[in-house]
C-alpha cells in the first residue's frame, strides 16, 4: 500500500453514541456554545490608565508588573468603583510578595487612583470615569541570607531533583528560596522512605542594619515508612484489582514517591482514564504502612476515526479505523483499521491499494512493563515497482524498561504473491523480529533537543526457495535547538539497512530495500529509488541508506517554517555498494502548530529526478517528518 503522507485531517469519535462535535487538529467544531461567566457583562464597567513607575532594573520591573493585578488587566474593564477599589487595594500585598521573592524587603509601594492613595479608598469614594492611576515601587535595598541553620538534614538522596532556589549564606534572600528549601528538605526525606517527613519549626529574621536574613528549620522526618494498601476507586468497567496490581506498587514495600510517578506513567499508558489521581492518607497505620487512595475516572470504551491522505505524486487515500480500549476488563485495546489508496492516480480498481488490519493488546503480562502484542495483516499493494497480495501475522512481547528504552520480541509469518522485474513468486516467510528502541528526546511530537536510535532485527526463512536471512534495519535522528525560546532547531536523521541471505529474486519484495516518498526522500515517489536494472526496472535491493536534514523555525507560537534536503541510495549488495550515487531532494514547508503536532505541507523538487518523477512534488500531512 502507499505510504501516503497523512492529510490534513482526522475526524475522532468518542463511543458508539452520535457525536455531538467534530475534532480537527486540536480544535472543536459544531459544538453548542457554553456561557463563559467570566465575560458576562459588567454593572458599570470602568477603565483607566496606568502608569507604572520604579528604579528596579528591567527583569525586576518586569516580575514586579507581573505581579500587579492592575497592570495586567489594564485592558480590561472593572466592575465599577468597587471593582476598581479592590483590584488596587490587593495590588499592594502581590507587588510587596513580589519584592520579598526577588529580597527586597525594604520597599515602597504607592499607588495613587485619581490621585487618591488606593488604601485610602473608602466604599464611597467617587472616582471619575477613565481614572488615571499610576504605580510607584522603590525596591530599597538587596537583602542577603546570613546563618542558615538546618537540623536533622537528610543524608545522601539517590536521584535527588535539581533545585533552582539557592539558601546559601551570602545569597540574595529570596522569599522563595525558603520555601524552595523546605520543599527540598520534605522531598529529600520521602525520597529516603520517611513519607510523613515535615518541617516542625522554622524561624526567619531580618536584621535591618546588616540587611541579612537569618533563617533557622528544624526537620522532623518521622518514621519510615513502607506502602500500604491500594484502594482503587472510579472503577466502572475497568478490574479494580487489576489496575491496583498494574501500578506496579506491593504493599509492604519500602515508599519512594518515585514509585507513585512510575504507576502514574504505567496507567497513563493504558489510554484508559481520562483522569488519574494518586492520593496519600493523612496518617500512618500501627504499622507504619501508608495507605493509597487511587480515583480514575474511565473514558469511553470506543473510538471511531477516518483520516484521509494526499499527495500529487501517489494520490489520495481514505482510511477508518474501530478502537475498543477496553475489551475485557484489563485495559485490552481492539483494533480494526481499513485504508484505501491510490485514488486519483488510475480508475482500475485493481490497481489501487487496499489494507485490511485488526491488532490486539493486551497490557500487563507477567509484568506491569510488559504487554503483549499482536497484529493480523491483509493487504494488496500496487506500487510502480512491484505488486503485493499478502496475509501476515506477528505476535509477541513488548518490555518498557524505562523511559528511555524499549524493548520488544516477536514471532512472524507472511504468506504472499510478488509481482515485480524478477517475475511473479509465492513465498512463505517464518522469522523472528527484534527490535530495540532508546528515545532522549525532549518531546515526541515537537522534538527540539535529544536524539533517537532505533534497531530492528529480522532473522527468517523462506520456505518455498528454502532460503534463511537476516535483515537489518538502523535509525538515528538528533535535534539541536540554536535559542532560549526553542525557535530555531536543526534536526538529522539517517537510517541505513542490510539484508544478508538470499538472492533478491528468491526475497519478498517488501523484505529488501526501497526508499523515496514524503516520509523519505522528499522529490521522488513512495519507493520508486531502488536498484535499476538493465531494462530500466526497479527493483529492491539488500542495502540502502538515506538521511535527511531539517532547518526549522517558528514565526510565531502557531506559524513556522523548514527548509530541508533528503538523500537516499539503494545498493543490489548487502554491503552497501553504492555505484549509482544518491537520490536528492531538496524544498520548503509550512507548519502550523497544534495540540496533536504540527500541520505539515512540503514542496520539494527531486535535484537528480528521472524521467518518470515529476518536477515538482507535494505533500501534506500531520506532525514533523521525523
Amino acid at each position: 500500500m502507499r505510504k501516503l503522507a497523512p492529510l490534513l485531517f482526522c475526524l475522532i469519535l468518542a463511543g458508539a453514541l452520535p457525536a455531538h462535535a467534530i475534532e480537527l487538529f486540536g480544535f472543536r467544531f459544531f459544538e453548542r456554545d457554553k456561557q463563559d461567566e467570566t465575560s458576562a457583562g459588567l454593572i458599570d464597567p470602568k477603565t483607566y490608565t496606568l502608569t507604572f513607575q520604579t528604579s528596579a532594573d528591567d527583569v525586576i520591573a518586569a516580575r514586579l508588573k507581573g505581579a500587579s493585578q492592575l497592570w495586567l488587566g489594564r485592558e480590561r474593564p472593572v466592575a465599577g468603583n468597587a471593582g476598581l477599589t479592590a483590584r488596587a487595594k490587593a495590588d499592594y500585598r502581590r507587588i510587596q510578595a513580589a519584592l520579598y521573592n526577588e529580597g527586597f524587603y525594604g520597599g515602597l509601594i504607592s499607588i495613587e487612583v485619581a490621585g487618591i492613595e488606593a488604601s485610602d479608598l473608602t466604599p464611597g469614594t467617587i472616582v471619575p470615569d477613565t481614572p488615571e492611576i499610576v504605580i510607584s515601587v522603590e525596591p530599597g535595598p538587596l537583602y542577603r541570607f546570613g546563618e542558615v541553620r538546618i537540623e536533622n538534614p537528610p543524608g545522601n538522596v539517590p536521584d535527588k531533583p535539581l533545585m533552582r532556589e539557592r539558601l546559601v549564606t551570602g545569597e540574595p534572600a529570596k522569599a522563595g528560596a525558603v520555601r524552595g528549601k523546605r520543599r527540598e528538605l520534605i522531598s529529600d526525606w520521602r525520597l529516603l522512605g520517611h513519607a510523613k517527613a515535615r518541617i516542625s519549626n522554622q524561624r526567619v529574621t531580618a536584621n535591618h542594619q546588616t540587611r541579612q536574613i537569618t533563617v533557622s528549620l528544624v526537620v522532623d522526618p518521622g518514621p519510615k515508612t513502607a506502602f500500604g494498601v491500594i484502594a482503587v476507586e472510579g472503577v466502572e468497567r475497568m478490574d479494580a484489582d487489576f489496575v491496583a496490581r498494574h501500578t506496579g506498587i506491593k504493599a509492604g514495600g519500602p515508599f519512594n514517591p518515585r514509585q507513585l510517578e512510575k504507576a502514574d506513567q504505567r496507567l497513563s499508558r493504558l489510554e484508559v482514564f481520562s483522569t488519574q489521581k494518586f492520593e496519600e492518607a493523612e496518617h500512618l497505620e500501627v504499622d507504619e504502612t501508608l495507605p493509597i487512595t487511587l480515583t480514575v475516572k474511565e473514558r469511553k470504551l470506543r473510538r471511531i476515526g477516518l483520516g484521509a491522505t494526499v499527495s500529487n505524486v501517489d494520490g489520495a487515500g481514505l482510511e477508518a479505523f474501530w478502537l475498543h480500549r477496553n475489551l475485557f476488563g484489563q485495559a485490552e485495546r481492539l483494533r480494526v483499521t481499513g485504508e484505501i489508496s491510490g485514488l486519483g492516480q488510475t480508475v482500475d480498481l485493481e490497481e489501487l491499494d487496499y489494507l485490511f488490519d485488526l491488532s490486539f493488546k493486551k497490557p500487563g503480562v507477567i509484568h506491569p512493563d510488559i504487554d503483549f502484542d499482536s497484529r493480523f495483516t491483509a493487504k494488496r499493494e500496487f506500487n510502480d515497482t512491484f505488486e503485493e497480495t499478502s496475509l501476515e501475522g506477528e505476535a509477541g512481547l513488548t518490555y518498557l524498561k524505562s523511559d528511555t528504552l524499549t524493548l520488544s520480541g516477536s514471532g512472524r509469518f507472511q504468506v504472499g504473491e510478488f509481482d515485480d522485474a524478477f517475475g511473479t513468486r509465492d513465498l512463505i516467510t517464518v522469522g523472528l523480529v527484534g527490535t530495540a528502541i532508546y528515545d532522549k528526546r525532549d518531546d515526541t511530537l515537537e522534538p527540539t533537543k535529544g536524539f533517537y536510535l532505533g534497531l530492528d532485527i529480522n532473522p527468517f526463512y523462506e520456505l518455498e526457495f528454502e532460503n534463511a536471512g537476516v535483515r537489518f534495519d538502523l535509525e538515528g535522528r538528533t535535534y539541536l535547538t540554536l535559542d532560549t525560546a526553542r525557535r530555531f532547531t536543526l534536526a538529522a536523521r539517517t537510517r541505513l539497512g542490510s539484508l544478508v541471505g538470499p538472492e533478491r529474486e528468491e526475497t519478498a519484495s517488501d523484505l529488501l530495500f526501497f526508499t523515496g516518498g514524503g516520509g523519505s526522500v522528499r522529490g521522488f515517489g513512495f519507493k520508486t529509488i531502488g536498484v535499476a536494472e538493465d531494462d530500466g526496472d526497479v527493483t529492491g535491493g539488500r542495502s540502502f541508506i538515506e538521511g535527511s536534514f531539517e532547518a526549522r523555525f517558528r514565526a510565531t507560537d502557531t506559524i513556522g517554517g523548514v527548509a530541508f534536503v533528503d538523500a537516499g541510495a539503494v545498493s543490489e549488495d548487502s554491503f552497501f555498494d553504492f555505484e549509482d550515487g544518491a537520490s536528492v531532494g531538496v524544498g520548503l514547508g509550512a507548519r502550523y502548530y497544534t495540540s496533536i503536532g504540527a500541520i505539515r505541507a512540503d514542496v520539494a523538487v527531486p535535484i537528480n529526478g528521472g524521467p518518470d518523477d515529476p518536477p515538482v512534488a507535494f505533500y501534506a500531512g500531520i506532525g514533523q517528518t521525523f
